[in-house]
C-alpha cells in the first residue's frame, strides 16, 4: 500500500485488512466504487432491510473502454449506486495512476457470488436470475437449490427480445410476481446494464445486480478461473483460452486499448480523486429460519466524512485568491461534467489560468483537504468518547 491510502486508515483508525473503507476512485473521471466483496454484500443486506432500491454494476478493462464508447453506459456506471471493480487490470491502473491499494478491493464474481448466496441462505433473502439459455438457467437454478434447500429462487431466462414491449413486460411481470429481493441480470455487457437502464423504475426488488456470465458459471457451462491465475491478475488469459472465438477481440485488442487510455492519462497529467464513502451498516442477530430474520437488526452510522479528494477544494482556493469568480468555477464545472475533462483542463482550454498557477492552487487544495479530513476524523473520535 502507498502513503495516501495508509494515511486513509491512520484516520480512519483501521488497523485490519478486512476493515477496509469503501472508496470512490475516480479513474479517468471514472467513478469505481473500490468495496470489499464483504462491503457489497452488507450493501445489499442494506438494501434488502431498509427496503431501498440499489443497483450494483461492476467496472474491468471491457466495461472502461465501453465507457469511452458509449455516452449511455458512462451514464449509467456513473449513476449506480456501486460500480465495483471486478478485475485486476482496474487496481493495476490505479497503481500506476498513484494509488495502490490491496488485492481485497478485486470484487470479482468469483468470490462476491458464493458470499451472496451464503449470506441470502442465512437471512432469508430470495433470488431472481435472469439472462443465459434456458437450459442453462434450469441447470443453475437446479445446482442452486441442492446446495441451498431452503434459499427462494426462481428465474427467467434471457432468450427473449429486448427491444420488444410485451416481452419485456412479461419478463417483469414474472419478476415483480415473484417478489425477490435479489435480480441478477446475466445476460453479458452492455446488453444487462442498458436492460436495467431502461427498466429499473419498474422493478419491484431491493437490489439489482449486473451478473455478466455469472448464470453460466452456475451452470457449470463457463469454469471459475483458478485462485492462484486470478491472484496474479491473469483471469483474462484463462477466460481467453476456455473461450478464445468469443472473448479473442475483448482481450487482444480491448486490453491493449485500455491500457493506452490509462497511458495517455498518466502522460497529460490527469489525477485520480479519491474519496471515502459514507456507508450505513445494519448487524442482525437472528440466524436463518427465523419468520422474522431481520428483526433485531441494529443500525450504525459511520460518520466518517470524505478522506482524501485532490479537487473538492481547488475552486473554493482559487475564488479565495481572487483568480475566479464564484460563477466562471461553477461553469467550469458544468463543463467538466460534460466534456468529462479535469477541472483543470477545463480552466486550460478556457485560458482562465496558465498550468504553472494550476498546480500550484491544487498542491494547496489537497492539503486543505488533508487537514479537514483529519479534522474530521478526529471530532468524530473526540464525540465518541464523550
Amino acid at each position: 500500500m502507498n502513503q495516501l491510502l495508509i494515511e486513509m486508515l491512520e484516520q480512519l483508525n483501521i488497523h485490519n485488512l478486512e476493515e477496509l473503507p469503501n472508496l470512490n476512485v475516480y479513474l479517468l473521471n471514472r467513478r469505481v466504487t473500490c468495496m470489499t466483496v464483504s462491503a457489497i454484500v452488507e450493501a445489499i443486506h442494506t438494501a434488502c432491510f431498509t427496503k431501498k432500491k440499489i443497483v450494483i454494476a461492476h467496472y474491468n478493462a471491457h466495461g472502461f473502454n465501453l465507457s469511452m464508447q458509449l455516452p449511455w453506459f458512462y451514464n449509467f456506471l456513473q449513476e449506480v449506486e456501486i460500480a465495483h471493480c471486478d478485475g485486476s487490470g482496474i487496481l493495476k491502473a490505479m497503481s500506476y495512476m498513484g494509488l495502490e491499494l490491496p488485492i481485497q478491493y478485486r470484487a470479482s464474481y468469483t468470490d462476491l457470488m458464493p458470499s451472496l448466496l451464503q449470506h441470502c441462505y442465512q437471512h432469508g433473502f430470495s433470488i431472481f436470475l435472469l439472462g443465459s439459455k434456458p437450459q442453462h438457467l434450469e441447470v443453475a437454478l437446479d445446482r442452486l437449490r441442492k446446495r441451498y434447500p431452503s434459499l427462494k429462487l426462481s428465474g427467467h431466462h434471457g432468450y427473449f427480445k429486448t427491444d420488444d414491449p410485451h416481452q419485456n413486460e412479461t419478463v417483469i411481470r414474472q419478476i415483480n410476481s415473484a417478489k425477490p429481493d435479489i435480480l441478477i441480470v446475466g445476460m453479458g455487457m452492455p446488453l444487462q446494464e442498458n436492460w436495467i437502464r431502461l427498466h429499473r423504475d419498474y422493478l419491484n426488488v431491493h437490489a439489482i445486480m449486473c451478473g455478466g456470465a455469472i448464470i453460466d458459471r452456475l451452470a457449470g457451462v463457463v469454469r471459475d478461473c483458478p485462485k492462484l491465475l486470478s491472484n496474479l491478475g491473469l483471469e483474462w488469459l484463462y477466460r481467453l483460452c476456455c473461450e478464445p472465438k468469443r472473448l479473442a477481440a475483448r482481450y487482444l485488442f480491448g486490453n491493449p486499448a485500455f491500457a493506452f487510455q490509462v497511458a495517455l492519462a498518466k502522460l497529460y497529467g490527469s489525477q485520480l480523486k479519491v474519496e471515502c464513502m459514507r456507508t450505513t451498516r445494519y448487524s442482525c442477530l437472528k440466524d436463518r429460519g427465523s419468520s422474522n430474520a431481520l428483526s433485531t437488526c441494529k443500525l450504525e452510522y459511520d460518520s466518517s466524512a470524505e478522506i482524501y479528494s485532490s479537487t473538492k477544494h481547488f475552486g473554493h482556493c482559487l475564488v479565495e485568491a481572487g483568480l475566479l469568480t464564484q460563477a466562471q468555477v461553477e461553469i467550469a464545472r458544468s463543463e467538466q461534467k460534460s466534456t468529462g475533462m479535469n477541472l483543470d483542463e477545463v480552466l486550460l482550454h478556457k485560458k482562465w489560468l496558465n498550468q504553472q498557477t494550476i498546480e500550484y492552487f491544487k498542491e494547496k487544495a489537497v492539503l486543505l483537504d488533508r487537514s479537514m479530513s483529519l479534522g474530521a476524523s478526529l471530532h468524530t473520535k473526540t464525540t465518541a468518547l464523550l
